[in-house]
């Protein structure tokens, strides 16, 4: 889509907001991608695929307006705001000027599609952050859900959907102090990569040669970040591992990296543990044991679907049987907060094969269950392969039909996020039953508190709330390049004790 800008009486610096009109032309049109011819306005005919944006000042009004064209027709719409606001510092007039430019593109937009998304103009991954935003000014769930509503078209589904995981994002918050932070450890290896996955993971068939190499690197890693959280008087509050997937170790291996976190990390604060188990066919009682004796309380047992040939469109090498019998192996170790993932959209799927699963699911009995919605990234298979996926209209209805089924079954849902080429501009929510919360999800979610990440393809975010600061420290994503700078690695640790200190 050709993205044109002009400022007839204005001077209002049009490419900064290229970004803003491109998240809006993705969450009305996510087939399109961003062209900028360099030239100026002109007359948008029907053979188009385009939008153009007028800034002007019109007496006490500054107006923007929105014309879009595509596939034969046109829409325009208007957003004003009071021109006073233009005169305003640079960072404010830039705010007031995206929404407008935002609004404007999306009731334009809306008139051409025939229907609203259910996000409404609302971009961004957090959409959570808004409602968290109101409540801490004061106003109540309810006065939250409603500017969602009247601000960004948000349908009142999601608004509620957004209000409640603000709530358990406020309530989350509250328990945090200012000496704690969060600790991922990243097992960027998986037994065979799924088609829909563009996570950085290496096959560990092919790669076997690396895991130890990499685990010994990780501990020289661990080390280095106890010493800095030490340095910086900080203890860990939730520990995460993840990946790929952690149980692709072997039960030695598992062990002693649980043992290295227990030794050198200041873990004496820390109330909740947990490892992604992900796959069943990486799942043995050997390691459940494992996980079990280091004080693991929380585990990932992910089916994604439980219908058999979703599973080998997909890549996956197990059946639905071993998911169930995964759940039953859990369960006589002792592990009593188990989550469950589901994808809705995955090849070869549809509405009443996605119900099958979440029913599946709710069998099981699962303290957490998380509903993706799939998106297409650069990097999976699918995205190359182009295989057969249900349609938007059947994606929408597995995730409305997974919001009613998991609220009436007595889940709440704690937190969530969207995706860039999310089918549907949909979401990701994560659902618990009462007191079974992880509360690393909401502080990695929600920025909430530092998360110092360890090992390949983690990345290290340094919170100030008070300031709204956030620092990034991203590590090498593959195993070889991470082991390679691992120097480096370890030198930017002393980033963390830096960063407090101011």
């Amino acid at each position: 889509m050709k993205l044109y800008f002009t400022q007839p009486n204005h001077p209002w610096q049009p490419e900064r907001y290229h970004y803003a009109a491109e998240q809006m032309m993705l969450t009305l049109f996510p087939g399109e991608r961003p062209e900028y011819p360099g030239e100026a306005l002109r007359t948008l005919d029907g053979g188009d695929s385009a939008a153009g944006f007028t800034l002007s000042r019109q007496g006490e009004e500054a107006v923007l307006t929105a014309r879009v064209v595509r596939e034969g027709k046109g829409a325009q719409a208007s957003f004003s705001f009071p021109a006073g606001e233009l005169d305003r510092a640079p960072e404010a007039v830039y705010h007031t000027v995206q929404h407008a430019l935002k609004m404007a593109f999306y009731q334009a937009g809306v008139e051409l599609l025939g229907y609203e998304p259910p996000w409404g103009a609302l971009t961004g991954v957090r959409p959570v952050k808004l409602p968290t935003r109101a409540m801490k000014r004061g106003a109540s769930p309810e006065q939250a859900r409603q500017e969602l509503e009247r601000e960004y078209r948000v349908s009142p589904v999601r608004a509620q959907l957004a209000a409640d995981c603000a709530e358990a994002s406020l309530a989350a918050d509250r328990s945090l102090k200012d000496n704690e932070v969060s600790v991922y450890v990243g097992v960027p290896f998986c037994p065979t990569r799924c088609a829909y996955c563009s996570f950085v993971s290496a096959d560990v068939g092919r790669t076997l040669k690396l895991v130890e190499p990499y685990l010994d690197a990780v501990f020289q890693e661990i080390d280095a970040t106890a010493a800095a959280l030490k340095a910086a008087g900080l203890t860990v509050r939730s520990f995460y591992m993840g990946g790929g997937t952690p149980t692709t170790l072997t039960a030695d291996q598992m062990d002693r990296l649980l043992a290295r976190c227990e030794e050198a990390l200041p873990l004496e604060g820390c109330t909740e543990y947990t490892v992604e188990a992900g796959r069943p066919d990486t799942i043995t009682r050997e390691k459940l044991e494992v996980l079990a004796r280091h004080g693991i309380g929380r585990i990932s047992i992910n089916p994604q679907t439980l219908e058999d040939h979703v599973l080998a469109a997909i890549g996956r090498k197990h059946s639905a049987g071993d998911i169930r019998r995964a759940c039953d192996l859990a369960r006589s170790v002792g592990f009593d907060c188990v989550n469950m993932d589901l994808i809705a959209g995955l090849p070869r799927d549809s509405f009443d094969g996605f119900c099958r699963s979440l029913e599946g699911v709710l069998a099981m009995d699962p303290e957490n269950v998380t509903v993706h919605t799939l998106a297409l990234k650069k990097g999976s298979t699918l995205m190359e392969r182009g295989d057969l996926l249900p349609s938007g209209n059947d994606v929408a209805r597995m995730l409305d039909i997974s919001l009613d089924t998991l609220r009436r079954e007595g889940y709440a849902p704690y937190y969530l996020y969207r995706q860039k080429y999310m089918s549907g501009s949909l979401e990701n929510v994560g659902w618990a039953k009462p007191g079974k919360e992880s509360l690393y999800n909401i502080i990695m979610m929600e920025e909430l508190q530092t998360v110092v990440s360890i090992g390949g393809g983690g990345v290290t975010k340094l919170v100030d709330p008070a300031a709204g600061k956030i620092l990034r420290l991203p590590n090498p994503k593959y195993p070889h390049d991470y082991l390679a700078v691992l120097d480096k690695v370890l030198a930017q640790k002393g980033e963390i004790a830096a960063f407090y200190q101011k």
